[in-house]
């Protein structure tokens, strides 16, 4: 078996199963026939006293000295090749990054797509780098005979081809708390053109930015590209942010691209000449309205952000495997009716009675710490990646459950 033909984790796995599993089936009737004739034809009816005096034979010591060595170490080889294979990714592997948290799973892809499944294009390989933001989990995906821990602190992948379109289950194997069970999603693997559309599609609500548009009237995308590629001038591709070698009146230096570095390059291009491009942009006549577009444009990559999706942001961030909607008391408080209901808490380490409204439930969203619901374990994990906008809509949602 050479680790560098194998093109899928199936087959870097099931082949050492079989091995395995054929030579544990042929011992086990060989040694089961052995034991049976041994039994019939040496039954004590049949020879009441032994009749053979040897005490060695050097042939047979030989043959299961050297027989189960053989055995042992063609095993070996056949695992740690197969090992080998699967930690080595193949090129051109999609590179996906798995967050797992008590009891979710979310998916981010290179363009910043987020998804709480797993998509991927059928018969390319895909590397999943695998993060967890609170306890051991375990990332199981029992069709591609894959299964690696997640650990905090810890950096760890796994890889996998889906050959054929599907969907394709994925488990968490590791207990993580009284939620586990519920913490499965799917692999959906789909044909390329398929998942490509997927992966580029903009979200329901989605808008082109109108900074894009002031761009585009100004003429400043025939010298700077937004997808990377080089131009005339600097590519605005990730440019807020970035750290940019420039000249200024003769004079090298570095700057980081903010607010004023973009405003002063806009309107006096000449002021801070990028090195290696030409210092042929002209100023713009922009107002001010419009230079205020243009920047949050480039900070947003290019996008209005939808409407956010309460409901759909609490299933994707596990908030619904630790609070019922129904008034069922689970790991932590029920969501229906508590906005508006009156609760005792323990603040700085303190029994308080509060009133649950916005102030309090952001607090609880940004702090799960800082007030502990009486009767509830401390066990909410922060949720650092949430903007605004997504808290704003969670609140909106636990508000609506009456």
């Amino acid at each position: 078996m050479d680790p560098n033909l194998i093109t899928t984790t199936q087959a870097a796995v099931d082949p050492v199963f079989m091995f395995i599993f054929g030579a544990c089936l042929v011992l086990l009737v060989g040694i089961t026939a052995v034991m049976v004739w041994f039994s019939f034809r040496y039954r004590r009816s049949r020879e009441p006293e032994p009749t053979s005096q040897a005490d060695g034979n050097l042939w047979l010591e030989i043959v299961w000295t050297v027989f189960p060595t053989i055995l042992v170490m063609a095993m070996f080889y056949y695992g740690w090749a197969g090992y080998l294979a699967l930690r080595n990714v193949p090129k051109g592997a999609l590179e996906v990054t798995a967050t797992a948290r008590m009891w979710s799973w979310s998916f981010a892809y290179p363009n910043g797509r987020t998804s709480p499944k797993l998509y991927v294009p059928a018969g390319k390989p895909v590397k999943v780098d695998l993060v967890s933001t609170d306890v051991l989990h375990g990332f199981y995906l029992p069709a591609f005979r894959v299964k690696r821990d997640v650990v905090p602190g810890m950096k760890n992948y796994a890889w996998f081809v889906a050959t054929k379109p599907g969907s394709y289950d994925l488990f968490c194997s590791q207990y993580c708390g009284t939620g586990h069970s519920a913490m499965i999603t799917t692999v959906e693997a789909l044909p390329e053109a398929e998942f490509s559309a997927w992966l580029n599609r903009k979200e329901q609500g989605e808008t082109e930015h109108p900074g894009k548009e002031l761009l585009e009237k100004h003429g400043c995308l025939g010298c700077h590209s937004l997808d990377g590629s080089p131009m005339a001038g600097p590519t605005l591709k990730g440019i807020w942010g970035r750290s940019v070698t420039v000249l200024t009146v003769g004079v090298e230096r570095t700057l980081t691209v903010d607010d004023a570095y973009l405003r002063r390059s806009i309107l006096e291009p000449k002021a801070d000449i990028v090195k290696g491009f030409p210092p042929v942009m002209p100023a713009l006549p922009l107002k001010d309205a419009e230079l205020t577009t243009i920047i949050d444009f480039l900070k947003s990559g290019g996008s209005t952000p939808p409407k956010r999706d309460g409901t759909k942001l609490a299933r994707e961030k596990g908030c619904l495997g630790c609070h019922s909607l129904d008034g069922s008391k689970m790991v932590g408080p029920t969501f229906k009716g508590l906005y508006r209901s009156t609760i005792k808490v323990v603040r700085d380490g303190k029994p308080v009675t509060v009133t649950v409204d916005d102030a309090y439930l952001k607090e609880s969203i940004r702090k799960p710490k800082a007030a502990i619901v009486e009767g509830f374990p401390p066990i909410m994990p922060d949720y650092p990646d949430l903007t605004d906008d997504d808290v704003k809509a969670l609140v909106e949602f636990i508000e609506e459950i009456r």
